[in-house]
């Protein structure tokens, strides 16, 4: 077994007793409670550099526009920081017990999202991290998260411990669940947003039942359609995507007409040669549409930079759409402590960790590899721009509805890490105490201190002019 494969395929075919006892046994040398423990070396990596080093290889324009946006708040710059906390954790304890990581379990990672079968579901969105590492790894930085939106929110200690602690509760009670289940009913385990909805109701008051009822209506919403009207505008007879500047440019506004008709050729190759990438039934309905519109679009917040295409696909007539997003693909945050990917692509990485994390994807989730104007080979992978996708807005969340989010997201990340890792050995280490859940509420307060200087000193570089800030 090579060291960044899920641990699952070292002990499935153990028997439970011995998985159990593998897990057990990991007490004696990392004690559930040392995960509290959180002290930054000495000679701890200037995060500054460490994001530096990621901004080097990114469009150099769009690089301030990052910082700008990681220097608003620390719930902003933590979002953009994965690659910090991966240097940081590389130092705390780890059971030894591996999974298929997201590699950036923070809060708002966790969304509804459509199934093939249009039905509505709670998952884990973003996987450009994802590679086989620790559990907890994913865990703290769920945990992290809601500490610092805690803060943000003017939260107590108290509520903001009581937040983590229902969290990883839920992490812990669900992964017991799993040890007990078959192999099949673990696959077959997803979070339907209209079976939430019953499962909560008791411990939902009508407010949190009026919003939930509404942030399903707005996933529900946003589909092709939506982004189509919102993203488009008819051009001398045709649909053509319109400019917002810097954050969405069309290709024919980019670059110079050679330079502009040879990536518009390579884009086009990649849609066709990433569709090879597809199950059989889907190249067919995906080879239905044609290319319409190309633009650079700039996403998220640590993403802010890497290069992000969407592509205006038309079918059966100018109002019939399909919008793709080709998203770079560059090497995981965790490779450099948890080694290298085993895929031929960075993007078939991505999508291989997702397809083994979700429940269901997108049925146009796919992956290719491409040269760019400047002679440089990248990687991407392709999913549809945007299919009923819901998210939560931390800001406006009161501690008990923080506290009810974080329940859904550890059950969600249980039962993404059961079906890659030793389920079985991983609920064995947690047991049926609430020793791991304490220690992580004083990991996640920690953290959120060291967050909040990371975040300082950003803020005061750019005050300083060191780096280049933009709002967007």
């Amino acid at each position: 077994m090579t060291e960044n494969q899920p641990s699952g395929d070292e002990t499935r075919h153990l028997t439970p007793k011995e998985r159990a006892a593998r897990g057990r046994a990991a007490r004696s040398d990392v004690p559930r409670s040392s995960h509290a423990d959180f002290r930054p070396p000495p000679k701890r990596p200037d995060p500054l550099e460490i994001i530096g080093r990621q901004s080097a290889t990114r469009v150099p324009e769009l690089v301030p526009i990052r910082y700008g946006r990681m220097s608003e708040t620390p719930f902003r710059f933590y979002r953009g920081a994965a690659a910090i906390m991966a240097s940081d954790l590389a130092g705390t304890p780890r059971s030894g017990i591996t999974v298929q990581c997201c590699g950036d379990a923070h809060m708002l990672n966790f969304r509804l999202l459509a199934s093939p079968e249009r039905r509505l579901m709670f998952d884990i969105n973003d996987f450009d991290e994802t590679l086989p590492g620790p559990w907890e790894w994913d865990v703290k930085r769920l945990s992290a998260s809601l500490a610092i939106a805690g803060r943000a929110n003017g939260f107590s200690a108290a509520e903001r411990a009581s937040v983590v602690l229902a969290a990883v509760r839920s992490y812990r009670e669900r992964m017991r669940e799993f040890a007990g289940m078959g192999n099949l009913a673990v696959w077959y385990t997803h979070f339907d947003a209209d079976e939430l909805a019953q499962r909560f109701a008791s411990v939902m008051g009508a407010g949190q039942r009026d919003r939930w009822e509404r942030t399903r209506a707005r996933a529900r919403a946003h589909d092709t359609l939506q982004v189509f009207e919102k993203l488009t505008r008819v051009v001398d007879g045709r649909r053509r995507i319109a400019p917002d500047p810097p954050l969405l440019v069309r290709l024919q506004d980019l670059l110079p007409d050679l330079e502009r008709g040879e990536l518009e050729k390579e884009i086009g190759r990649l849609v066709e040669r990433y569709g090879r990438t597809l199950p059989t039934d889907r190249r067919f309905l995906l080879e239905t549409y044609r290319l319409a519109d190309i633009a650079r679009k700039v996403v998220g917040v640590g993403s802010v930079g890497t290069r992000c295409w969407i592509i205006l696909l038309l079918g059966k007539d100018d109002e019939d759409p399909l919008f793709l997003q080709a998203k770079e693909a560059d090497e995981s945050v965790l490779a450099p402590y948890v080694g290298g990917s085993t895929f031929r692509t960075q993007g078939e990485r991505v999508v291989a960790g997702q397809r083994l994390m979700q429940a269901t994807s997108d049925i146009f989730l796919g992956w290719e590899r491409i040269q760019g104007i400047d002679g440089r080979r990248r990687d991407f992978y392709l999913r549809q721009l945007r299919d009923w996708k819901g998210i939560v807005v931390a800001e406006t969340m009161a501690p008990k509805q923080m506290a009810l989010f974080g329940t859904l997201c550890g059950a969600t990340l249980a039962r993404a890490h059961a079906r890659s890792g030793d389920r079985i050995a991983i609920a064995a280490y947690l047991g049926g105490g609430d020793v791991f859940d304490r220690a992580l509420v004083t990991f996640a307060e920690l953290y959120a201190d060291l967050n909040e200087k990371d975040h300082q000193a950003l803020v005061d570089a750019i005050g300083a002019g060191r780096l280049p800030a933009e709002a967007a």
